[in-house]
């Protein structure tokens, strides 16, 4: 029998970000007992570094005015690409304005209407009325109808994440950080738990709850070059996918940046050009308008991304040693401007570029930044497959953003899901009684320690973890990137397949014993790779192009074939996941035209290569 600590307790939220934090609240103002794990303390979750804002439509600001809930929905749904669940959509952009205030009450410092005239970059004049002043603000961001992002400078994750942590702290949440979820306990139709790893001793432990949360992020470092912080690893996702009955929807949408910082990768947030930014090319060529001649620089980011990358082919990107990249150009916008409301991004230019963006351009390229895919649920956050089983923010497919999220939309949707899916959480906590086998447990506990020590003694083989995940990395970059096209596809699943067995032969080169990184990396690998295989297998399989994932051989969005969501599950002993696909729900607004990027309304139907 093995020893190892356990804990009880009502909602077990795995991930201490803004969803996870928004559910733990939510849940614990209903008197549950709560506890958070994480893999860093909370502060340090990916979420406190989102920079532009989150969308609301409050209609506070001039270039607002006129902005409600049915503006928003139709933007996001032009956004996807006609990829989200409408009845999802509708939810979050009427909750959003609620959970923007609610905000303000906990204590964020939204940035606020200052009255008088301003003139824009592009010599617009516009003039904030007297009687608004004070209100909630906004700024310009992309694939929108209606200035709706609220902001607090470019440091809104910040003060987000500091603020419903306190909140946290306040209610006495408990939380267990650098404490690692390696797999979910669960008897193939409920899940009453996870087993866990103390990343500090590398002892396991075990979390027995009513309800267990996912709110692990993304999956950005399965990509070498990304905007995402290093725990962006997909643990939350792939600890569903290994149980085999809770599929992974649309894992072929991933989201670039138009603005990773180049050689760091470091995010330049959308509010540099919602602040009217200019994106320039080698010649100093402002080339947006010319491919996106209404929304120019602030077209949606999957379109952005692509013209950026159309015009680097074209021989226009500026030549580094990192490869071909553009410039961002926001001198024009002024040293009090940048310093104030682009104060982030202007440190981090000057520490981690070396360059001045009052003064200097700033080098930026496309770069993987979000998973549109995940954790498949239903419109109350729970999982496909196992009862008793949530997810929201990154790392579910809830699924509001469908193949393109709009900027902002993902930082509201932290909140707003949280708010929205902590109540059902809690209802459905109320009502739950954790009834279990005792063998269940201990087998799940055995079945990790059995992994540690194979590892550790290299019973399976000697495959080095590191060179495994760079192949890994290398091929999504290479072969499921910006541009997709049916060959290149192939050869990723093909070499990824390869990589894949690889991975279930590593062996430690180091002794395994405590905070042992090595160790962490390979208990991580295996589920990591079928990630990377759901996502090139996802995107070979879907013949069409819609939002983010743009293919070639097939440049049109196909409805008539490809109105519907892939759901990847991964069978025992598989070594490629077996697809599914459900329709996408249309209750209010029907596909058509998005009105910017590649013209999508005659993409009806059949192979359109």
């Amino acid at each position: 029998m093995s020893i190892y600590q356990t804990h009880m307790t009502d909602v077990l939220v795995v991930g201490a970000g803004l969803a996870g934090e928004r559910i733990a609240v939510e849940a614990a103002s209903q008197g549950q007992d709560v506890i958070i794990l994480s893999l860093v303390p909370p502060r340090r979750s990916h979420s406190t570094a989102a920079q532009g804002g989150m969308q609301a439509s409050l209609g506070n600001c001039a270039m607002g005015e006129g902005d409600n809930p049915d503006v928003h929905f139709a933007d996001t749904v032009k956004g996807s690409d006609w990829g989200c669940d409408q009845e999802v959509a509708r939810l979050f952009v009427e909750t959003a304005p609620v959970a923007v205030r609610e905000m303000a009450v906990w204590g964020v410092p939204w940035s606020r209407v200052v009255a008088g005239q301003r003139t824009l970059p592009d010599g617009r004049v516009i003039e904030e009325k007297k009687e608004k002043e004070g209100l909630i603000t906004a700024r310009d961001f992309g694939g929108t109808a209606k200035w709706r992002t609220c902001y607090t400078a470019d440091g809104t994750g910040h003060t987000l994440q500091y603020t419903m942590d306190s909140m946290v702290i306040k209610m006495g949440i408990t939380v267990h950080d650098r404490t690692e979820a390696i797999s979910l306990i669960h008897d193939g139709e409920q899940c009453i738990g996870v087993v866990a790893r103390c990343l500090r001793t590398g002892d396991l432990r075990v979390y027995i709850a009513k309800t267990t949360v996912i709110c692990t992020g993304g999956y950005g470092r399965l990509y070498s070059a990304s905007t995402n912080a290093v725990i962006n690893e997909g643990n939350g996702m792939f600890v569903a996918l290994n149980t085999g009955v809770v599929p992974l929807g649309n894992m072929e949408a991933v989201q670039f940046h138009p603005t990773g910082m180049v050689p760091v990768w470091i995010l330049i947030t959308e509010g540099a050009r919602g602040d009217g930014g200019y994106l320039l090319d080698k010649n100093l060529d402002r080339f947006m308008p010319d491919y996106e001649p209404k929304k120019k620089e602030l077209a949606s980011r999957d379109v952005v991304s692509r013209r950026m990358t159309q015009h680097m082919r074209k021989g226009l990107g500026v030549d580094s040693p990192y490869g071909p990249h553009l410039w961002l150009d926001i001198r024009h916008l002024g040293a009090e401007h940048i310093n104030t409301n682009l104060r982030e991004i202007a440190n981090i230019a000057r520490n981690f570029a070396g360059v001045d963006p009052v003064k200097d351009l700033i080098p930026v390229r496309p770069t993987q930044h979000y998973s549109m895919g995940g954790v498949r649920t239903n419109k109350d956050g729970a999982a496909y497959g196992l009862r008793g089983l949530f997810a929201a923010g990154e790392a579910a497919c809830w699924d509001l953003h469908g193949f393109n999220r709009l900027g902002g939309n993902s930082l509201a949707e932290t909140i707003t899901a949280g708010r929205i899916i902590g109540k059902k959480v809690a209802e459905y906590t109320k009502d739950a009684t954790i009834n279990y086998n005792y063998q269940l447990v201990d087998d799940a506990v055995k079945e990790q320690e059995n992994r540690i020590k194979a590892l550790v003694n290299g019973w399976h083989g000697k495959e080095n973890v590191y060179e495994i995940r760079n192949e890994m990395e290398k091929n999504l970059m290479d072969y499921v990137g910006i541009f997709r096209n049916g060959k290149d596809l192939q050869k990723a699943v093909d070499n990824l397949r390869e990589v894949y067995h690889r991975s279930l032969k590593i062996g430690l080169r180091s002794n395994g014993e405590g905070p042992n990184p090595e160790l962490a990396q390979a208990l991580r690998m295996p589920g990591m790779v079928r990630l990377a295989l759901c996502i090139a297998y996802g995107a070979l399989m879907r013949t069409e192009s819609r939002g983010s994932h743009a293919r070639e051989d097939y440049p049109k969005r196909d409805d008539t074939n490809w109105l519907k969501r892939t759901l990847a599950y991964w069978p025992e002993g598989a070594d490629l996941p077996e697809l599914k696909y459900e329709p996408v729900k249309i209750t209010e607004l029907p596909p058509g035209d998005r009105g910017y990027g590649e013209s999508s309304a005659e993409s009806q139907g059949g192979k359109n290569g």
